[in-house]
């Protein structure tokens, strides 16, 4: 069975090691986000393990409605399907229920919403998200909820936190039943509950101490880097980490920016994900030790240097600037897919860093050491 090593701890910082059925993963770790059993740009499976990979997150939704859940069940489940053999961490839907906001329609079974392909009606719930990242078979199975938005009025956050509480045991119900079931392809899938209420504390605290109760394998931060400040995200960190047990993994979903991430392992977060890297990267943007830079500007068109000296990854191992840069202004895919590789292991890289100086009793004057060096900036 799955269980999380707590191995050191400085201030909130925890430096763990979470051991799963598809591999152990050290924390804190950021997964790098395939929507749809893929990383946008072009990216293999060997190129995840080459820049040191160590959680590939899919997302239920997508792969619901296309390829369809049944389709990769029949194939051996994600592992199989992508040629992934390290651990998987699916979302339910949740956060759909939110983006899709206007083709849905929420209700206390579940979510009534149209696929954004072609329209037709698909019904969600609890059960069904279960269900179908059971037929995924992931690593990790995040519970079905309902992400509010940061500016919802109180009195609606309330319901609606309810209503996820409600649907997290429903949740941890058909879990247990569908990993008891003989032809279950992932009979140890871990069910991680989400953490939500908006920019309320109060609301937010309550929430966490009522589904700490439930003794699950993992609790995550949901509902954060929707639309708050920086300053109300860290502000909810602060508030809610210490009513979420430090013997469990603590993922913040969605976060963020190499700033968010040092922050948030700062304040007791285990894992990350965000589509930062892999989008900044299609768009011309590399991630640096000196900030963000964008490979688009004339500036580079001449310039043989590799995206950041001493960088380790394919691309910097081998191109130029003006290379990449050449790349992007004709339009051809190897210039994003160069700068996702990039990004990726820059993000990677980084997680190793503070692993290190955690291990080493030193990550706060890491962090601070890391922060000046983000606002130098290299526009």
């Amino acid at each position: 069975m799955a269980h999380y090593e707590l191995i050191k701890v400085e201030g909130r910082a925890k430096r763990g090691r979470f051991h799963t059925v598809h591999g152990i993963i050290e924390t804190p770790v950021f997964m790098n986000v395939g929507t749809v059993g893929a990383i946008k740009g072009a990216v293999s499976t060997e190129d995840l393990e080459e820049i040191g990979t160590q959680v590939e997150l899919s997302n239920t939704y997508h792969l619901h409605v296309r390829p369809g859940d049944k389709i990769v069940r029949s194939l051996g489940g994600l592992h199989k399907f992508m040629s992934w053999n390290r651990p998987i961490l699916t979302d339910s839907g949740g956060f759909q229920v939110f983006s899709l906001a206007g083709l849905r329609k929420i209700k206390e079974e579940g979510v009534y919403f149209q696929s954004h392909i072609d329209g037709h009606r698909i019904f969600m719930g609890p059960e069904e998200s279960m269900q179908i990242q059971s037929n995924l078979a992931s690593t990790i199975a995040m519970a079905f909820d309902e992400c509010p938005s940061s500016v919802a009025e109180r009195e609606y956050v309330e319901q609606s936190v309810d209503r996820t509480t409600r649907w997290l045991k429903r949740c941890k119900e058909e879990m247990a039943r569908l990993n008891s079931l003989p032809d279950t392809i992932n009979r140890e899938q871990l069910l991680f509950g989400i953490n939500q209420g908006a920019i309320y504390e109060d609301i937010r605290i309550r929430h966490a101490d009522e589904i700490s109760e439930l003794d699950l394998p993992g609790y995550a931060v949901g509902g954060l880097a929707v639309g708050e400040t920086h300053e109300q995200m860290y502000h909810i960190l602060d508030e809610v980490v210490p009513h979420l047990p430090q013997n469990k993994p603590t993922y913040l979903m969605g976060v963020g920016t190499p700033a968010n991430i040092l922050e948030g392992v700062d304040r007791g977060v285990d894992f990350f994900d965000c589509v930062y890297p892999s989008r900044n990267g299609r768009h011309g943007h590399a991630y640096t030790n000196h900030g963000r830079m964008n490979l688009q500007n004339a500036k580079y068109e001449q310039d043989e240097r590799p995206v950041e000296e001493g960088c380790q990854c394919p691309a910097c191992r081998r191109y130029s600037r003006a290379y990449i840069r050449h790349l992007l202004k004709a339009k051809e895919m190897l210039g994003m897919r160069l700068l996702v590789l990039h990004n990726l292991y820059f993000y990677n890289h980084l997680m190793e860093e503070i692993r290190l100086a955690l291990d080493e009793g030193r990550f706060s004057q890491y962090k601070k050491m890391r922060l000046a060096g983000f606002e130098e900036g290299e526009e």
